[in-house]
């Protein structure tokens, strides 16, 4: 591995095939089970064994890592005390403020169009949509409504940004961090997007239901998701009748969230659809229609009744490779992702056998000498929600930064909050590292360490918003709707002799979506924009830390779960002396930031630093 170090305010720039190569060696030598006694046993660590080295690993994968702090409080404790503490932390009081609504909706949106055509149609139709009245008389009768259609898509993105930053600095402050820990592993497992819900109230809603349900008996959490508005929508309930059954959730209910591919027949399908059949939404609440509801015999999984909803899901959990399915799926993401077949059929009944409580299960795994074996410390690509909160947690945060956007530079790794992929969620593992998004991942850093001074606030200037601000300037020189809306780089000789002047039209979807962006943005609070308040002099003072080689080595254990080789340690100790002037922390005093900035963010750069 070969690092190119530039002094001064800068990136430290990484050879990536030399990087890529290095991390797949390390993911790729992880010992063979029968070298280490520890791999797939599940007997409790012995408390002899708990160091502080244990402890960090715990806090790395049962939350969003530690500082030095709170590895050390955790350190003190016996194993079986550190993972109560983590997995029972309903004892911990949880004070964290709710989601502050902007209140950005209202009844009238409701129900809310497929699109905006079919918003528009019917209002031709009726003369009312989404709330609105056609005009009587005059040009564009139906643009209020084009408007209001457009404004909601607006306004739900935006809210549902803050809903991801709300969420993002609970994750990052929690006392109660295995429970968002949890809460984020079942986002992924029950993957709901904002771009087909389209309403951030049903995905909130569905976050608080994850997390109240999160290590509580996996049967209610597959309830109360089947009965959840955002699945609901997601997942299309609302064409689901009788004599016309949807196959959407049957389908994935077996395939994603209980058994897994190749344990159900398409017959299968077809008759648990009947089941689910009249389960719909109104507004935010669960309710089942009698009328589109198919109440006949069905035959699934060889059982015959007339089943209903849950009891089709009593009849796929009591399946043994549900079992096998869910807790196969918990220790790929929580321990690693090399799972033997017989290892997952124990790992099977372990969850069967405590009635799919997760608590049980997952204290259980998170105390195990498999957990601690050098097979599963420090072999797991962090994701990079994990990899930002976790980076916040070491550096001191109080407070998910507003510079950069956390929304944005997730996004650009690969995982944004409220936004999975499709409904199989994200993967994971090997999948998170190429050479392109690992030099992204040190960009994410950089950005966070050396703020960007040409910021430019995605809520306040969305996407897109460089073809709209020119309507705006040019209805306020004076211009027709028309000539005003004209797409830029096209003259009026260009255009038919129909469009010349202001065009007799029922609506005119640029000047909407000037107009719902102007409400979007009038309606919807801003998200704070603060940098990250961060003083890595204060840190290692703090650590009493007197020469680089001292602060090069706390950094180095505060942030990675890899142990630095000396060589390495040593260049980047090396490094920091040239950019003071000198070895001794106390003569660098009043000027040392930048340069100790710089030094860590070569260290958080390492392809090393991608493991927890």
């Amino acid at each position: 591995m070969q690092l190119v170090m530039i002094f001064g305010m800068k990136k430290a720039r990484i050879e990536l095939a030399s990087v890529a190569l290095s991390l797949m060696f390390m993911l790729g030598n992880t010992q063979a089970a029968d070298n280490n006694a520890w791999t797939h046993n599940l007997s409790p660590l012995p408390t002899s064994e708990w160091n502080a080295d244990r402890a960090k690993h715990l806090l790395e994968r049962a939350g969003f890592g530690g500082t030095p702090h709170e590895v050390e409080r955790v350190s003190r404790m016996t194993p079986a005390q550190a993972v109560k503490s983590l997995v029972r932390y309903q004892h911990t009081p949880d004070t964290f403020t709710p989601f502050q609504d902007s209140g950005s909706h209202d009844a009238g949106l409701e129900p809310f169009a497929v699109s905006r055509p079919a918003a528009t149609d019917l209002a031709k139709a009726t003369g009312e949509s989404l709330g609105v009245k056609v005009k009587p008389d005059g040009n564009r009768k139906v643009q209020q409504v084009a408007d209001r259609y457009l404004y909601w898509l607006r306004a739900s993105r935006l809210e549902t940004h803050r809903l991801g930053y709300w969420w993002a600095n609970r994750m990052l402050t929690t006392p109660r961090p295995f429970q968002e820990k949890m809460t984020l592993f079942w986002h992924g497992h029950f993957a709901t997007t904002e771009e087909k819900v389209r309403d951030y109230r049903k995905l909130q809603i569905q976050n608080e239901l994850l997390r109240q349900h999160a290590t509580g008996h996996f049967r209610d959490l597959m309830v109360a998701v089947a009965k959840d508005p955002a699945m609901l929508a997601f997942l299309d309930a609302g064409v689901n009748l009788k004599g016309a059954p949807n196959e959407n959730f049957a389908r994935e209910i077996m395939e994603l969230f209980t058994m897994g591919v190749g344990n159900y027949t398409e017959q299968d399908i077809k008759e648990a659809a009947r089941a689910f059949t009249g389960w719909n939404y109104q507004g935010l609440k669960f309710v089942i229609n009698p009328s589109q509801h198919d109440d006949g015999v069905k035959t699934v999984l060889h059982q015959t009744g007339r089943f209903n909803g849950e009891q089709v899901i009593d009849i796929l959990l009591a399946q043994p490779v549900t079992a096998e399915y869910i807790a196969g799926k918990l220790y790929r993401y929580f321990v690693r992702e090399d799972l033997a077949p017989a290892y997952q059929q124990q790992l099977g009944k372990l969850l069967r056998d405590s009635r799919y409580d997760i608590a049980a299960f997952m204290e259980t795994v998170l105390l195990s000498t498999d957990f601690y074996s050098e097979d599963s410390v420090a072999t797991r690509i962090k994701p990079p929600v994990e990899l930002v909160i976790s980076t916040y947690k070491k550096m001191g945060l109080k407070a998910v930064p507003g510079i950069p956007d956390f929304n944005e530079q997730t996004e650009l790794l690969g995982q944004k909050l409220f936004y999975p992929p499709n409904v199989a969620g994200w993967a994971h593992g090997r999948s998170w590292i190429t050479p392109g998004l690992l030099l992204a991942r040190g960009n994410v850093i950089y950005d966070t360490v050396y703020p960007p001074i040409d910021f430019v606030p995605a809520d306040r200037v969305p996407n897109g918003l460089y073809q709209i601000n020119p309507v705006a300037d040019k209805l306020a020189q004076g211009q027709d709707i028309t000539t005003a809306t004209k797409p830029e780089g096209k003259n009026m000789g260009e255009m038919s002799m129909s469009n010349q002047g202001d065009r007799d039209e029922d609506f005119n979807t640029r000047l909407a979506s000037y107009h719902a962006w102007r409400k979007a943005i009038e309606k919807v609070k801003p998200i704070e924009r603060a940098t990250a308040q961060l003083n890595v002099s204060a840190m290692l003072r703090a650590a009493k830390c007197q020469t680089t080689d001292d602060a090069v080595a706390h950094l180095a254990q505060r942030f990675l779960s890899v142990k630095l080789s000396t060589e390495v340690q040593q260049r980047i100790a090396n490094m920091l002396a040239q950019d003071l002037g000198t070895r001794q922390l106390s003569e660098a005093d009043s000027y040392m930031e930048d340069a100790l900035r710089n030094a860590l963010h070569v260290i958080l750069s390492l392809p090393v630093y991608q493991l927890g």
